[in-house]
């Protein structure tokens, strides 16, 4: 038995295209989306974006991070491309949860950086697990992917679990003096694909 279940779909539409929404939930009973568009079993590798919740970015218009920059950009790209999927998981603060993602804000506002933050919270640099993902592709009937990231762990837990990623776009937007020291640990410490000055 699968651990995910389609629970409703629906017509999504949005300034960038006419999406389908997907509403999965998984055993734990969280409740996952995906937004795709087009035909995804036509055989094509489709544009994919792996996209963790972020409330504030996402939701809040956050200047904080590039989430939300990279949501929008994703959904723009997938538009553009006429074929494709976001999947939106619900994996708050790099899988710490809202309340302690404000916590390590708090710490930021001291001086730490998103990692340190993270670490003194007594949490891991990133808790996310991405078997969540694998399994939503193969809900979709997907097995080779065009993947939208710039985080080379993402990438390589889909690899692993067998997904064929037959080319990775980067997917990067949203720079601004509020998000500098974020995306620098993100690429010092986290190995992720940026290009910074």
């Amino acid at each position: 038995m699968s651990e995910l279940q389609r629970i409703a779909e629906a017509k999504l539409p949005t300034p960038f295209a006419e999406f389908r929404v997907h509403v999965f939930v998984a055993q734990d009973g969280k409740e996952h989306v995906v937004i795709s568009l087009g035909d995804l079993k036509t055989g094509d590798a489709p544009l994919v974006r792996v996209h963790s919740e972020c409330l504030t970015g996402d939701a809040l218009f956050s200047l904080r991070c590039d989430c939300g920059f990279q949501l929008d950009a994703a959904l723009s790209a997938i538009a553009q491309a006429g074929l494709g999927a976001v999947l939106y998981l619900r994996q708050e603060g790099r899988g710490i949860g809202l309340g302690n993602k404000i916590r390590a804000y708090a710490l930021q506002d001291q001086g730490s950086d998103t990692v340190d933050a993270n670490h003194q919270l007594g949490f891991p640099a990133d808790a996310r697990d991405y078997d969540l993902a694998v399994q939503l592709l193969r809900e979709l009937g997907l097995t080779r992917i065009r993947l939208m990231t710039n985080n080379p762990r993402k990438l390589d837990a889909l690899i692993r679990d067998g997904i064929e990623v037959v080319e990775r776009v980067p997917l990067e937007s949203g720079r601004n003096p509020h998000n500098e020291a974020y995306l620098r640990a993100k690429a010092d410490k986290l190995g992720h694909w940026l290009t910074l000055p």
